[in-house]
């Protein structure tokens, strides 16, 4: 992985400065030390939807490009039986799509912490950052370092956060995708994927606002299942936002600050 391997900073009236590789750095092996733990889970997801690629009538090379270069199970899950009906193209597309709208939330707070690397690195971050990367790493940063060695130590955490995760989803991916005629699919083990992202969205509920959030997301979630193309996810996710801006704005309005 180029970006755990090369690292640029930008000194006071200079250029892009090389430095070490990010995986030297301790927080690099900090990050794989915190994912270590949920990444069986995410590994058993993996391995099902590799198992569900090829159970569905997917051709093993096509499996393996999809398992490549499309790093996010969610709609990898979503997308497999639109193509196995033969859904057009747009359709799977806008899928995966809506899908994935929380990535824009992600992005939009990654923002602080990423717009003095170069644009490569920020597009290969974009790229590796999972959900529950995300969140160990805001979990572990809750605001971004502004000097060089701070902001050099929060990359390499992430580096290694994302290193061990993508690792562990693509090759328990590939591993579905070529034992997939020994692995019934009944066997439900990408369970153990969402058990283990529950886990770590319930020890990240330590504040009101933020069980607000995950309460009114799973509620609306839950209340919209029936909605197609999984708008019910896009649907839980604005209204979690919106009911937290209106109760940040109360908020100040009652410590009388502006609004």
């Amino acid at each position: 992985m180029a970006w755990s391997v090369l690292f640029y900073t930008k000194h006071l009236n200079t250029n892009y400065v090389f430095l070490p590789a990010n995986y030297r750095h301790p927080a690099f092996k900090q990050g794989m030390r915190d994912i270590a733990p949920v990444a069986p889970g995410i590994a058993a997801w993996g391995l099902m939807t590799g198992v569900a690629m090829v159970k569905s009538g997917m051709s093993i090379p096509c499996a393996v490009l999809m398992t490549l270069t499309v790093f996010a199970g969610s709609s990898q899950l979503a997308a497999i039986p639109l193509l196995a009906s033969g859904t057009p193209m747009w359709v799977i597309l806008a899928t995966g799509f809506c899908v994935n709208l929380r990535f824009i939330v992600f992005s939009a707070h990654f923002k602080a912490y990423m717009m003095s690397s170069p644009r490569w690195q920020r597009m290969i971050a974009g790229y590796l950052s999972a959900d529950i990367t995300y969140v160990q790493f805001t979990q572990r940063y809750p605001t971004p370092y502004l000097d060089a060695e701070g902001h050099r130590e929060q990359m390499a955490y992430l580096a290694g956060n994302n290193s061990l995760n993508w690792a562990g989803w693509v090759l328990a991916g590939l591993l579905g995708v070529f034992l997939a005629s020994f692995i019934p699919t009944e066997w439900g083990l990408g369970f153990a994927g969402v058990l283990a992202l529950v886990g770590v969205t319930c020890s990240l509920m330590n504040s009101r606002m933020r069980v607000i959030s995950a309460v009114t997301s799973a509620t609306v979630a839950i209340a919209t299942y029936a909605l197609p193309l999984k708008l019910n996810i896009v649907l839980s996710i604005a209204c979690a936002v919106c009911m937290c801006v209106m109760i940040e704005q109360m908020s100040k309005h009652q410590q009388g600050e502006p609004l």
